[in-house]
């Protein structure tokens, strides 16, 4: 541990220069076990649960149900958004997961969906079109 010595000033007395002394300083660590002396020592431990930052997905269940919403996937994955959040405001930390869960699933399943139907339209609507110039020509 750390040993150092320090000086201390001990009370002035009238037009004297103060006395100085030298003290030397000792940290001990307690060893763990029972109390020194009679009196005995209780303890209490209180579990204080952490702040569990728990994603809801609300925003993107939201814009998935506005407009990419395949067969209703974006409608149910609010819904399981919203129960999420209502399981966090609850203090049930593990529904809340649950339900977050659900609803990322759905909404990456919406989003992969939504997006394959998009791309699958244009391109069948570019070959509609190319096959219509080529029967004219």
């Amino acid at each position: 541990m750390n040993h150092s010595s320090q000086a201390f000033i001990t009370a002035a007395s009238g037009g004297q220069p103060p006395n100085y002394e030298r003290i030397k300083e000792e940290y001990e660590v307690a060893e763990m076990g029972a109390p020194h002396g009679s009196a005995s020592v209780r303890t209490t431990v209180i579990n204080m649960p952490r702040e569990v930052s728990v994603p809801d997905h609300v925003v993107w269940s939201l814009f998935n149900t506005l407009f990419m919403n395949f067969c209703c996937l974006g409608f149910i994955a609010y819904a399981y958004s919203v129960k999420s959040r209502d399981r966090k405001m609850v203090g049930d930390v593990t529904g809340a997961q649950a339900y977050a869960s659900t609803a990322k699933c759905l909404n990456i399943s919406t989003l992969v969906l939504s997006i394959l139907m998009v791309v699958i339209t244009i391109v069948s609507v570019i070959i509609i079109v190319l096959n219509a110039q080529n029967l004219h020509t």
